[in-house]
């Protein structure tokens, strides 16, 4: 499984600061577009897990806590290997890494990341019933943080200005779309499949009782000793220093740290160092519209 016929791989200079390339509606990266009929016909097995977000909603650390939970909470056992080599991103765009045929090639019990919204996601992990875990965070840190993102990540298109930025947030004209509709449409799906749909907030107030969510969902019991474990591993301190979660292990042409790093702050309430009076009643307007009824609340700080 490999690009789709007559392509050939970009190079790291013409792959810079793309434009996206709308795929049904949504905007994409081009390396994603390219391969997206690959994407859309994935075979899913019925023991997969999806981990499935908006991007900067805290995916990472949501993959971490689930790989140690299926390792007993053994670090060791999760140090081995970069995150985005243990849980393949779907339509990973670099062309460093190649998730399909790395997918194609794990044995069972596959952990599969992906930004899809819900309407994009592969017909197969319906069909086989996969489990799948959803984190979601509050629109004014997520936007922040996507757009600190946008700066760092070489592949993406330039974000220009933040006030910029947000605006195409807040129209849906960035890649994976429209965070609204994103979180929405996740949110009406867990009536339907075996979602476990998380919020980046209640896991930061109480890491405890959010990780024994995830072990219940995965049928797997944690003794306390094993949870503490758990924890203290994925503090985000931790997580940023560890080079198997912190993407530093990816080459600098794709995400340049020296911008901004890939783990940022981590926290609730950062959006206040960004946003103006008159840009967080925007937002709270657009939300309350387009969430009304819906029975999704966020919340902006603990």
């Amino acid at each position: 499984m490999g690009l789709e016929s007559g392509e050939q791989e970009l190079s790291p200079e013409s792959f810079k600061r793309l434009d996206p390339v709308e795929v049904h509606g949504i905007p994409f990266h081009k390396g994603t577009a390219r391969r997206w009929r690959l994407i859309s016909e994935f075979k899913a097995r019925p023991d997969d897990l999806v981990i499935c977000s908006y991007p900067k909603s805290g995916t990472t650390w949501i993959q971490e806590i689930v790989d140690m939970i299926r390792h007993g909470g053994d670090p060791q056992k999760c140090e081995k290997t970069p995150i985005y080599k243990r849980m393949p991103f779907l339509e990973m765009p670099h062309p460093v890494v190649s998730p399909l045929e790395e997918l194609e090639a794990m044995t069972s019990l596959r952990t599969i990341k992906t930004h899809l919204p819900v309407q994009l996601l592969p017909p197969s992990f319906w069909e086989q019933n996969c489990k799948i875990i959803y984190m979601a965070r509050n629109p004014k840190d997520n936007v922040l943080s996507y757009f600190h993102f946008h700066r760092m990540n070489q592949t993406y298109p330039d974000p220009v200005t933040w006030n910029q930025f947000l605006e195409n947030f807040l129209a849906g004209k960035v890649l994976w779309g429209s965070w609204f509709d994103h979180v929405r449409g996740w949110w009406e799906a867990k009536d339907h499949h075996p979602i476990l749909y998380l919020f980046y907030e209640d896991m930061k107030e109480d890491p405890g009782r959010e990780i024994q969510k995830v072990a219940q969902f995965l049928d797997f019991e944690l003794p306390e000793l094993v949870l503490n474990k758990i924890i203290q591993h994925t503090t985000f301190e931790r997580m940023k220093a560890n080079p198997m979660t912190n993407y530093s292990t990816l080459p600098s042409f794709i995400l340049d740290q020296t911008v901004s790093s890939f783990m940022r702050k981590g926290m609730v309430g950062d959006w206040k160092s960004n946003f103006t009076v008159a840009q967080s009643e925007k937002l709270d307007g657009i939300c309350d519209q387009l969430l009304r009824n819906s029975g999704l609340t966020f919340r902006t700080q603990l």
